[in-house]
């Protein structure tokens, strides 16, 4: 039996009651209309199922984003969620070991301990949120089958160096493990010099899952998918999603389609917006050092700053929702069996447009 998925069940009660939503982890949206050049392409689309792995177009649009990836090894996905449950079901079994980095979405720990034993990997808060390498190595057993990563990080916006990245990959491949990269924030890189290759390109033993719902700002698609060299494993998790969704909307599809084929600048918009909105937050946070402690995030458009007031972060988010109708992502979201989560932090969200008026709010209640 599965937790309780608190951020889902948080979001689910205020996200949109909420009068200002600074927590929101996705990228500025768009409407509909901006995407189609015509408009009557989908208003004569066909209603009916479509393949259970992605339409073709699709999955050309998604191979395209990579280096060392064909249509047929892509599979496409209901947003993010579906592929990671479909891909821990088919990579890990009762006797197996699994490695997953701290803090991290909570389905990424929890799908896992579901099957097998599972080792937390922190991200170091007093290291600009940096990975110990070394201590990657020491988690690792003979029966580990899996690491699951996540650069940009939710929620620290954490990004690795090249180098670091690579050191990491290569470990993956002398250990002969399966490298899960959640890259759902990929492309809104403060310094697109610091962008990651991505692991299905990398490694034959890598997979990539991305999802229409972040970096390009597009959550109402709910289209994802995962990207990997080893046809075996794709169709593993293609019989589990005949359980599931059995196969996306076709609309939904169609629109993914067309905002995949002009994806740069709807990537570049919304990692101009970012860097935008973190120059307000830097402000904010200058004029307030007495209550913060901030650390730029290098990527995404979320952030993890400290709490430095004396009623601690829980009560502090609590009395914003309800006084000002401001919403934080308190820490306690982020508790992980795996271990310790600091629980002086909250987490921002910086990708959406009106950030400055929430920002007076803010101010306001403070």
């Amino acid at each position: 039996m599965l937790p309780e998925f608190r951020l889902e069940k948080f979001f689910s009660e205020w996200e949109f009651q909420a009068r200002h939503h600074l927590t929101a982890s996705d990228a500025e949206n768009c409407p509909l209309g901006e995407l189609l050049e015509n408009p009557s392409e989908l208003l004569e689309l066909r209603l009916g199922y479509i393949p259970s792995e992605g339409g073709r177009e699709l999955r050309q649009a998604i191979a395209a984003t990579y280096q060392n990836i064909e249509p047929d090894q892509v599979l496409a996905f209901c947003g993010a969620e579906e592929g990671l449950y479909c891909a821990m079901r088919a990579l890990l079994g009762p006797e197996d070991h699994a490695i997953v980095t701290l803090p991290n979405y909570q389905a990424m720990e929890e799908l896992p301990l579901s099957i097998c034993q599972v080792s937390g990997l922190p991200l170091r808060a007093e290291e600009n949120w940096d990975l110990d390498l070394d201590e990657l190595r020491r988690l690792l057993r003979p029966n580990t089958r899996l690491l699951a990563v996540n650069f940009p990080n939710n929620p620290t916006g954490k990004v690795l160096s090249q180098e670091r990245w690579a050191q990491l990959v290569e470990i993956a491949r002398e250990a002969r493990i399966w490298l899960f990269s959640d890259e759902v924030y990929r492309g809104l890189e403060r310094d697109p010099a610091h962008t990651l290759p991505q692991a299905a390109d990398l490694y034959e033993r890598g997979l990539s899952l991305n999802v229409m719902s972040k970096a390009y700002g597009l959550p109402g698609l709910r289209v994802g998918w995962i990207a990997c060299q080893d046809r075996e494993v794709l169709e593993k998790m293609l019989k589990l999603k005949h359980y599931l969704s059995i196969c996306n909307s076709a609309p939904s599809e169609l629109l993914a389609t067309r905002a995949l084929q002009q994806g740069s600048r709807l990537l570049e918009r919304n990692r101009q917006l970012t860097v935008d909105n973190l120059k307000l937050w830097k402000d904010f946070f200058m004029e307030h050092p007495e209550k913060f402690e901030w650390w730029a995030p290098e990527g995404g458009c979320v952030a993890f700053p400290r709490y430095l007031g004396h009623e601690g972060v829980e009560s502090w988010c609590r009395r914003l929702l309800h006084e000002a109708g401001v919403l934080f992502l308190p820490a306690s979201i982020y508790e992980s069996r795996l271990g310790a989560v600091a629980q002086d932090r909250f987490r921002l969200g910086y990708g959406r447009r009106g950030l400055a008026a929430a920002l007076d709010a803010l101010r306001a209640a403070l």
